[in-house]
């Protein structure tokens, strides 16, 4: 394996909290897993941005992407080196055969922000950068998107959001190398759901304090809870065909649904341009 070492410099960002969970970011992995981005790209390096006081989600973003990918490399950034000390740590254990991940697993750590420092003038692929911004201000986010993209590779993507604890509210934002957002996908665990108005909790900064009356997310979710109480009579056919149903009634309503063919795992996702805030 390569080095990914970065060079010394400047590093860009703040540090967050820094929660982090086992299994937590596991419907963003397999989003990008199956995106071209990854499964088209000449250099499949990927960077786990902001992972958080434990490694466990590189080496969990490593797994994953390996089964799409088995030459993916993922490089771990944080800006506290504390936190960069304890992954390599984690790191050690792993070549050692001593944790669940594979012992030849291709993870790195190392300290880095927004600028996402690479050496070699390589370029992710994908930048995955969960629960960051959620930490910033709404102001910033312009600045942080223009930042990281402008270090992906051609053809790469920015995937930004934000996730409850355990995984079961996703929500994010892909952005393509122009700086551009792309689309936005909100992803939920539909087993005793209630209302998928609950992603709402977890939208990405850039949307979170959007959703009041006349901004375009807001329509969407109090639409997606209209439709999911209409699909309740296709209940005992489980929560799949209910969410099946919700969506296929958003749609026919107008709004611009992508890739159908991941309905079933407790996906939506539509243009950025339907939900980006009025102003």
């Amino acid at each position: 394996m390569s080095s990914v070492r970065p060079p010394a410099g400047p590093v860009v960002g703040q540090i967050t909290r820094g929660t982090t969970g086992t299994n937590r970011l596991r419907r963003v992995d397999r989003w990008i897993a199956r995106h071209s981005a990854l499964r088209r790209a000449a250099d499949p390096l990927v960077v786990d941005l902001g992972y958080g006081a434990s490694g466990v989600t590189a080496f969990e973003h490593w797994a994953r992407l390996a089964a799409a990918r088995s030459d993916v490399e993922v490089l771990g950034l944080e800006i506290d080196p504390t936190r960069v000390t304890r992954a390599r740590a984690q790191l050690q254990r792993v070549r050692a055969g001593a944790t669940p991940f594979a012992a030849h697993a291709h993870v790195s750590f190392a300290r880095g922000g927004f600028e996402v420092p690479v050496a070699g003038g390589r370029r992710p692929a994908i930048i995955r950068a969960m629960n960051v911004l959620r930490q910033y201000d709404e102001a910033d986010v312009p600045a942080a998107w223009r930042t990281m993209t402008s270090r992906l590779a051609p053809g790469g993507l920015l995937v930004e959001g934000t996730c409850d604890e355990v995984g079961r509210i996703a929500t994010w934002v892909a952005l393509g190398d122009d700086g551009g957002p792309r689309t936005f996908t909100i992803s939920l665990r539909l087993a005793e759901l209630e209302q998928p108005s609950i992603a709402a909790e977890r939208l990405p900064k850039a949307l979170i304090h959007r959703n009041v009356p006349g901004e375009r997310i807001h329509g969407l979710l109090r639409q997606l809870d209209a439709e999911w109480a209409r699909a309740a009579a296709v209940s005992p056919f489980g929560p799949v065909e209910r969410w099946r149903t919700a969506l296929a009634g958003l749609a026919a309503s107008g709004w611009p649904l992508l890739d159908r063919s991941r309905w079933r795992l407790g996906e939506l996702t539509l243009p950025w341009e339907a939900v980006a805030p009025a102003s």
